[in-house]
C-alpha cells in the first residue's frame, strides 16, 4: 500500500497490532490497558481485510510490548500480526501465536480446581490449538479457548 493511502497516519516508533478481527478490537485495548497509557494510541476499526473481513488496526507510539503481553493477546485474538516500528520503518514483524503453556492468563472453570481456592497461578498446556482447546494442569478440565475468563 503507498504510503500516502494510509488510512492512520504512520508512527514514528512503537507498535501496529494490525488484522484483529473488528468484534476483538476494544478486548485487545482492554486486555492490553492501553487506555491508561500516556503516549498517543490510535484505534481503527471495521477496516476492509482480505485475511479476516474486517478489521480492527491499533497504533501506540513508544510502547513494545512483552512476551508475557503478547501471549495474553494469544488467547484473544491469535493470528493478529504485530508490527514494531522503528524510525517509520517496520523492522520486524510477529505473528502472535498460542504458546504451548498459558501460566497466569485464565482462569479455570472448575470451581473445585486448587487455582480457584488457593492464591496461585493457573497452568494450562493447549492440547488442540487449531481447535482452541486448554487442558488445566490441576485438575485436568478442558476448555474451549474462545470461552475463557482471564485472570
Amino acid at each position: 500500500m503507498d504510503k500516502k493511502e494510509r488510512l492512520v497516519a504512520a508512527i514514528e516508533n512503537g507498535t501496529v497490532i494490525d488484522h484483529i478481527p473488528a468484534e476483538k478490537t476494544y478486548q485487545v485495548v482492554n486486555l492490553l490497558s492501553l487506555q491508561d497509557l500516556d503516549t498517543p494510541v490510535t484505534i481503527g476499526n471495521n477496516f476492509i481485510s482480505r485475511k479476516v473481513g474486517k478489521k480492527g488496526i491499533i497504533k501506540v507510539s513508544d510502547k513494545f510490548f512483552t512476551n508475557e503481553e503478547i501471549s495474553r493477546l494469544s488467547v484473544v485474538a491469535p493470528k493478529i500480526v504485530l508490527n514494531i516500528i522503528k524510525d517509520y520503518e517496520v523492522v520486524e514483524k510477529k505473528t502472535v501465536e498460542t504458546p504451548d503453556e498459558l501460566r497466569g492468563i485464565v482462569k479455570c472453570n472448575n470451581p473445585k480446581c486448587i487455582t480457584n481456592n488457593e492464591p496461585m497461578d493457573t497452568i494450562f498446556n493447549i492440547v488442540d490449538k487449531d481447535k482452541g482447546v486448554l487442558k488445566c494442569h490441576y485438575c485436568d478440565t478442558e476448555q474451549d479457548i474462545s470461552k475463557v475468563e482471564l485472570c
